[in-house]
């Protein structure tokens, strides 16, 4: 088992960042440095990416070594005797429902932006099955053809006629993030269901506006049901940690920090 990645940043009470996709933590410096007034932002690179592995030989990923890492990370970071705020997003929200499972003694308060863990929904089969299908794609006919289904499926719409496009390279394929989450993540993490019942630990599940009426809006309502835990919408969409990093990293401070704890 090889040493976590992580970065660190800023001042204040702990928050550990799971980046979505592949763990790549890349365009998150403009949301971590609004954040860096009012937290210690540790980011983690579960594959270690961004520290130089980027090229360097993939396995499918599961959930569960994931919130261990990130479990590692917390036991390297955070002083003892105090607990930890998390935000995860996309796969590294599923990690982070994973870590408040399983790992929650020393987290303070969790939030779960958009995990596609769409196992919860009522047609929970037909939608892993549909993200299956991306995978496939993606082997099929490459990154284009794999990135309209993608954005079809998460629009909770009729695909119409892919791209056609040619399979990447073992080479090609280990040096692009988005390829590595379509061929080693998203299958294994979308085909994650949490446990129905409150979490052991606070946790908010947060779904961007301009995600209404799509797929993970959906998701996140149903799993906040089942978790019992609060909902909240963040700015943009799926991605909105990185259309508006600022936004986001203000609602993100007002989700954690507006009961006034600010220790």
């Amino acid at each position: 088992m090889t040493d976590p990645h992580y970065d660190i940043t800023g001042h204040g009470p702990l928050l550990l960042l799971l980046p979505g996709g592949a763990g790549h933590p890349m365009g998150l410096g403009p949301m971590t440095e609004s954040l860096s007034g009012h937290f210690t932002v540790v980011t983690y690179d579960h594959l270690g990416l961004a520290h130089g592995r980027l090229g360097e030989p993939v396995q499918d990923q599961r959930v569960q070594d994931w919130s261990d890492g990130a479990r590692r990370v917390l036991d390297e970071t955070l002083p003892e005797g105090e607990s930890a705020y998390v935000l995860g997003t996309s796969a590294g929200a599923i990690a982070a429902l994973d870590l408040a499972a399983r790992h929650s003694e020393r987290l303070r308060h969790v939030v779960a932006h958009e995990p596609p863990c769409v196992g919860v929904l009522p047609d929970g089969a037909r939608q892993q099955a549909a993200f299956g299908k991306i995978c496939d794609v993606y082997r099929a006919k490459g990154l284009a053809a794999a990135g309209a289904l993608m954005t079809a499926v998460l629009e909770d719409r009729a695909a119409g006629e892919l791209p056609e496009g040619q399979p990447l390279s073992r080479e090609e394929e280990l040096s692009n993030p988005m390829a590595l989450q379509l061929a080693h993540v998203l299958r294994p993490f979308t085909s994650y269901v949490p446990d129905a019942g409150p979490s052991q630990t606070r946790l908010t599940v947060a779904a961007g506006t301009d995600s209404r009426g799509q797929l993970l809006y959906r998701t996140a309502e149903f799993l906040a049901k089942a978790q019992q835990a609060d909902f909240v919408e963040f700015p943009g969409g799926h991605l909105g940690i990185l259309q508006h990093p600022v936004d986001f990293a203000e609602r993100l401070t007002r989700t954690l920090l507006g009961d006034g704890d600010r220790s």
